[in-house]
């Protein structure tokens, strides 16, 4: 908080003065807003609004809107499904289930709707469901039953009508196929010493769950679920704590009633899977780690068993509250859309997202099982236990626990320092979608997001990212206990229910009311809502030579037209913590745009727009209020400290804890890039990401010289420390990205050589000549990105020293001495720098991998090869299950464009098959908004953008599911680089020329 501040006693008597001119101002502005007011048609929040398109189709029946109505509420499940792990006669894998809900009538009526998708139903006396009334309750009877395919219904149409207060029982039966798609009820398939091996898995989140079971699948639509699996002899089954097991023919696993809970956590599994389990002597809480019997007895998951433990105890104490449940079953899947899920009891993960192996796996998988598991694990409480009611604010659900993975991972792993690379790895990523037109909000209205398709589309950088970092403010300015005893009574108060993201703000408020220390410029509510409900972010620009301190929407096109209103006017309170070169620090809020930036001061503050009989008091009464607000402020500890002496400079943003860019006057940049060339580490690790990043952004949107943002890279040579290096490459990746088909590239290459030679020559000094890695865990992967920078930029060695390693594994193929930090890099590069004979020894390693880390390092580099032919093949491959599994299909088609030669060959085949690749790996794909990131990354000439647009165009009747707005943030991003390149090419070109003069 700021340190307070003192007045004279004229300047009190000026200050009651003004006081009292604030008061018949105030009067004034009340008696004018007051009669404007009475004139409008709509109230002052509505106008501000754009209006929303509905998103139903034009019936107004309720079978044909895509959500449930209000009339029924269920209340338990009994499911029993079988899954068929062999194929029938017609050659299909297939399940058969029967399905009773039990639902309470909240209103009259007589239609049942419930959610039923790809599932053939039994027919009972013509009809596809069974009703009866509970407890001595007559049932109407069935009329007509039908499919309503559109919006995903079994609708039951009845000749009488439910009764208020009465509870009811359908039933079903059916018959759906264990089809390979990654959705609701699917099958993954592997080969295990050469057995092929069939699993039946779910992953019901978002809409999926009814295409297992006809079902209320909304998530406030919470009931108790009673599931029974039948199963062959030498399988098991997982879903709940197992209740009993009947082995006659088949096996039947009846499973405890799980708690109340909604549709899209439900989870079951059938497998020959087996586990390592731990179980603390004082506890009841089992925890088990399920995979592949080979991964098992290999010890893949012997790590993920060893954290689990630890990051449970820690979400305990850091909730207050208990696990809710009494066993935590983790299980790795060969076949899997996400990285993982949440499923309450029974979490699911991608192979690479939870086994580990030492021998082949890197510093860098092992830190991505850490955050994975502490994410999902944090959803145990915060999105299963307590749920949010809809959709639309899926950000805090997933935003939360973007956040506290960190802190989670932290307590397993407290050596590695992790809670910083929430900047690298959420908040930078976050900006570079919010610096769009094309952003939106955190939170929308529920009626924006209604189809399944829109639902998907909320599974984005935006929900996770921005989210963490939105959140992870808060935390910050509030101190993390008093976010924490927020945390825990609202968890108390949601327990198995659901919520929208303003109860929490209403206990955190109620946290803060109990810590008097605690001192806000506004509720919780006000300055939170300015970060959820208007899309983007501020730059705060501080004059340290006037003390100003202003803010401004901050848009990579600095001259796009911002189309989307915000009735905060892209205004927000900011809180800005910062030190000087003294070491003193301080932290202050910003409240406003600028004491002289407000041109609309009655706009901005007030949202009207005033009739011109009003103009003369108005004029008045704008005058006084800027008067009385700039000398306000000229009291308050607000500007007054960013003023400093010669040789002083100002850092602002400490710890990197705001989500907001800084810039400053070009006085103090000079001052911090003199600190940083004499000596860095004065400014702190995070810090000095920071300005690297902000640099180079602010030059992308003209807000600063490219040419200073480029300065801040010469101190790079002095660098050894991981988060600076990884920002300055992602920056520079953006350079090289529109730079590595033109002039600039030889001149920059050379540069970038000169700057990571100190790095490369450090580390082949202190690892024996590459020979083994560092013991700190970051310096291992400032390791990896001296090795990979010095073969980028043709440093002389780097190449030499990769293609002797490669060729040494290939004369010896079961003895891969190349540590596994520095496969991915050694495996790209060398396949670069060979031909076929490579490409094939690295396809045969990729299919023989028996680690899902070790395929994927091989699956990537793959993609590094110059030969076209080669990438074209490997393209085609993409299509093909039996060779790239569907879950690595997109990723690898971007892997390919990653790749300068394959970039236009993996544009031109996306082209050309996008209905095929939509219809088979995009309806439900998140993965596909990174796709389209991918295959555009180059874009930057006007031909491309039109390719782009007629893309778009071609393709509208197919859609694009989640990747529709990557596809329109392309097209924007696309269009600014155009801009940016007519306007700053040749000062980049000269610049890195004239370093190397």
């Amino acid at each position: 908080m700021g340190k307070g501040f003192y007045i004279s006693k004229n300047q009190a008597i000026v200050a009651a003065l003004l006081a009292a001119v604030a008061v018949v101002t105030i009067i004034a502005l009340s008696i004018v807003y007051s009669k404007e007011k009475a004139k409008r048609a709509l109230p002052l929040n509505d106008e501000k609004t754009s209006p929303v398109t509905p998103t139903s189709p034009p019936s107004n029946e309720p079978w044909d809107k895509y959500r449930l109505p209000d009339t029924l509420k269920p209340q338990s499940y009994n499911i029993t499904l079988w899954p068929r792990l062999t194929e029938d006669a017609q050659g299909m894998y297939i399940f058969t289930g029967s399905s009773e809900v039990v639902f309470m009538c909240e209103k009259e009526t007589d239609l049942i709707i419930i959610h039923c998708n790809k599932l053939n139903l039994t027919f009972f006396d013509g009809h596809h469901a069974k009703l009866i009334g509970m407890h001595r309750t007559a049932a109407p009877a069935i009329k007509k039953t039908w499919f309503q395919v559109e919006t995903q219904y079994l609708v039951v149409q009845l000749k009488g009508t439910l009764k208020p207060g009465k509870a009811y029982s359908l039933s079903t039966e059916f018959k759906g196929e264990l089809a390979d798609d990654l959705e609701g009820f699917y099958r993954s398939e592997y080969k295990e010493d050469g057995i092929k091996k069939v699993v039946a898995i779910t992953q019901m989140q978002a809409t999926y769950a009814r295409k297992a079971f006809p079902c209320f699948d909304e998530p406030a639509m919470k009931a108790i679920f009673h599931i029974t699996l039948i199963h062959e002899p030498g399988t098991i089954a997982l879903s709940n704590k197992s209740l009993q097991i009947d082995r006659i023919n088949v096996i039947r696993t009846r499973f405890e009633p799980t708690k109340k809970m909604s549709t899209y956590l439900v989870a079951f599994i059938v497998s020959d899977f087996t586990y390592i389990t731990k179980q603390e002597d004082n506890k009841d809480l089992m925890v088990r780690i399920w995979a592949r019997q080979k991964a098992i007895k290999g010890g893949q998951g012997d790590y993920a068993l060893s954290i689990t433990q630890p990051i449970m105890e820690f979400f305990e104490k850091y909730y207050n509250t208990d696990y809710p449940l009494s066993k935590s079953d983790q299980i790795a899947l060969p076949d899997f859309s996400a990285g993982a899920m949440e499923n309450w009891g029974l979490v699911t993960y991608r192979e690479t997202a939870l086994l580990y192996d030492p021998k082949t796996s890197a510093n860098g998988n092992k830190q991505r099982i850490a955050t994975v598991v502490s994410h999902e694990l944090a959803h145990m409480w915060f999105g299963n236990l307590v749920t949010l009611k809809w959709w639309n604010d899926l950000w805090l659900n997933e935003g939360f626990a973007s956040y506290v993975e960190y802190l989670g991972a932290d307590y397993a792993e407290p050596t590695w320092n992790i809670k910083d690379q929430i900047i690298l790895y959420d908040m930078y990523r976050a900006f570079a979608v919010d610096s769009l037109v094309s952003s939106h909000p955190l939170s929308c209205k529920e009626e924006e997001v209604n189809k399944p398709a829109e639902i998907s589309q909320m599974f984005n950088t935006i929900s996770y990212s921005k989210g963490a970092a939105v959140l992870r403010m808060l935390s910050e300015f509030l101190t993390e206990p008093v976010f924490a005893k927020g945390l825990t009574t609202y968890l108390n108060q949601f327990a198995f229910g659901n919520s929208v993201y303003s109860d929490l703000w209403d206990h955190l408020q109620k946290a803060v009311d109990r810590t008097p220390q605690l001192k806000l410029p506004h509720r919780v509510h006000d300055i939170m809502n300015r970060w959820i409900l208007q899309m983007g972010f501020p730059v705060v620009t501080i004059d340290t030579g006037t003390g100003n301190v202003s803010q401004k929407h901050f848009l990579l096109e600095p001259n796009s037209v911002v189309e989307k209103p915000s009735e905060f006017n892209y205004e927000w309170y900011i809180p800005i913590n910062w030190m000087k070169k003294s070491g003193e620090q301080d932290q202050l809020w910003l409240l406003q745009k600028s004491e002289f930036q407000q041109t609309k001061p009655f706009n901005a503050m007030f949202g009207l727009t005033l009739n011109q009989n009003f103009h003369i008091v108005t004029c008045i009464i704008i005058f006084s209020c800027i008067f009385m607000s700039h000398f306000l402020m000229l009291l308050q500890a607000v500007h007054k400290p960013m003023k400093v002496s010669r040789g002083q400079w100002v850092l602002a943003n400490v710890n990197v804890s705001g989500y907001y860019r800084v810039n400053y006057d070009l006085e103090n940049w000079e001052r911090l890039l003199s600190q940083l060339n004499s000596n860095h580490q004065i400014i702190p690790v995070i810090n000095r990401a920071q300005i690297l990043d902000d640099a180079f952004n602010l030059a992308r949107a003209s807000i600063i010289n490219i040419t200073l943002a480029l300065r801040t890279t010469k101190y790079l040579s002095l660098e050894k420390e991981y988060i600076p290096w990884e920002a300055a490459l992602r920056s520079l990746n953006s350079l090289f990205l529109v730079f590595d088909r033109s002039d600039v590239y030889g001149a920059m290459q050379a540069y970038l050589r000169n700057q990571v030679k100190p790095l490369f020559d450090h580390f082949t000094s202190i690892t024996g000549n590459w020979t083994t890695v560092p013991l700190g865990h970051n310096d291992q992967f400032t390791q990896i990105i001296a090795l990979s920078l010095a073969c980028k930029t043709g440093l002389p060695g780097c190449r030499d020293i990769i293609k002797a390693w490669f060729r040494q594994w290939m004369q010896d193929p079961d003895n891969n001495k190349i540590h596994p930090n520095l496969r991915s890099t050694v495996y790209c590069y060398a396949i670069a720098a060979g031909g076929v004979e490579e490409w094939d020894f690295g396809w045969r390693m990729f299919k023989k991998a028996t680690v899902a880390a070790e395929a994927v390092k091989l699956r990537s580099a793959l993609a590094c090869t110059r030969e076209p032919w080669l990438l074209n093949r490997y393209l085609e491959y993409t299509l093909d299950p039996e060779k790239i599994r569907k879950q690595d299909a997109t990723s690898t088609i971007g892997s390919i464009s990653s790749n300068i030669v394959g970039q236009p060959l993996a544009w031109n085949f996306v082209r050309a098959r996008w209905e095929y690749l939509f219809k088979v790996y995009g309806t439900g794909s998140f993965s596909f908004s990174r796709l389209i990131n991918d295959i555009t990354a180059r874009f930057c000439t006007s031909f491309e953008l039109s390719e782009l647009k007629q893309f778009q165009k071609d393709n509208a009747d197919v859609g694009f599911g989640s990747g529709t707005q990557a596809l329109q943030q392309a097209i924007e991003k696309t269009t600014a680089k155009i801009k940016w390149l007519e306007d700053n090419k040749q000062q980049v070109l000269q610049w890195f020329i004239s370093q190397s003069a």
